[in-house]
């Protein structure tokens, strides 16, 4: 990994009912304020938040949304491909994909490359349990992680929920992941978001850039902003507000693990991979696998 500037872009949904006119509207809101956030501050990667093409809650059915959505690369992501070609950057950014079969929709993440190219596509492999088309939403798992060798560094990408489970990010870690892209519409608190990107950067010692969204969805859902990006010691770096905007911050490789605790004399000293007790690991391999539930009931 090389320093650069990266930066997370905050936006509000285009008002519903959701309609091909909306979507379009929604794609030209995200990259007017691409363009507006790299010409000030010189980003090298842009990260957009989950489902920025459409809105998170998208008030329709599996099978309309898929009519709705397009393959990846297809027309939804098009547009984007052609301004991180213009801007010569790295983007990110969520959008629902139509699958094989009318009604499979993925939540995806997609990074496109400064020539234009897609270099990595993720589908969310935790969906938020409403969005779960078996449990009447619209939204079908994937099954895999995507970390992508850029000129930048190795880029992994998970979406809002998935920052909740470790595993995920522990393994693109092991992959050789050295900054995690995390496009969100978060429907919790913002302590909750602070907590897992911090955690799962500290966890893995990785950046992590946490775009979330703000404002309402065409369902009327709202959504609190605060995106964030932190270094691998679990330091804030930036954090966003409630309002349109972005974050922006330096990462530094050279830096990110130079002291215990942010500004202090005192060296890092700990590796949380290289340190891991692989014995145990391979003494509990099959209860990482086993099913399980907490015993606290929850609706």
């Amino acid at each position: 990994m090389r320093a650069f500037t990266a930066a997370a872009v905050q936006i509000v949904p285009r008002p519903g009912p959701l309609t091909s006119a909306v979507v379009e509207a929604n794609i030209a809101h995200a990259l007017d304020w691409v363009t507006r956030c790299v010409e000030s501050t010189g980003a090298e990667l842009i990260v957009l938040p989950e489902s920025v093409t459409t809105g998170f809650t998208p008030a329709l059915g599996a099978e309309e949304l898929w009519d709705l959505v397009d393959d990846i690369p297809g027309a939804l992501t098009a547009p984007f491909q052609e301004r991180a070609r213009e801007l010569g950057v790295h983007l990110v950014w969520g959008t629902y994909e139509r699958g094989e079969d009318r009604g499979v929709v993925y939540n995806s993440s997609v990074l496109a490359g400064p020539d234009g190219r897609v270099l990595g596509v993720y589908r969310k492999t935790h969906p938020f349990g409403p969005e779960l088309r078996s449990r009447g939403g619209w939204v079908t798992p994937g099954e895999w992680v995507s970390v992508v060798e850029t000129d930048l560094g190795r880029i992994g990408m998970i979406i809002c929920f998935d920052g909740d489970y470790p595993e995920l990010s522990r393994i693109q870690a092991v992959h050789g992941a050295e900054v995690i892209c995390r496009p969100s519409a978060l429907l919790r608190s913002a302590d909750l978001w602070e907590l897992t990107c911090r955690a799962r950067a500290y966890d893995n010692h990785v950046y992590v850039i946490g775009a979330n969204a703000t404002g309402s969805d065409p369902a009327g859902v709202l959504y609190f902003g605060n995106s964030m990006i932190v270094t691998p010691g679990a330091e804030v770096l930036a954090r966003g507000s409630s309002h349109e905007g972005w974050v922006s911050a330096r990462l530094d490789p050279d830096r990110a693990l130079a002291s215990l605790t942010p500004g202090s004399n005192v060296p890092q000293v700990f590796d949380h991979l290289a340190d891991r007790n692989l014995d145990l690991i391979a003494n509990y391999a099959d209860d990482l696998v086993r099913p399980a539930k907490t015993t606290f009931p929850h609706g």
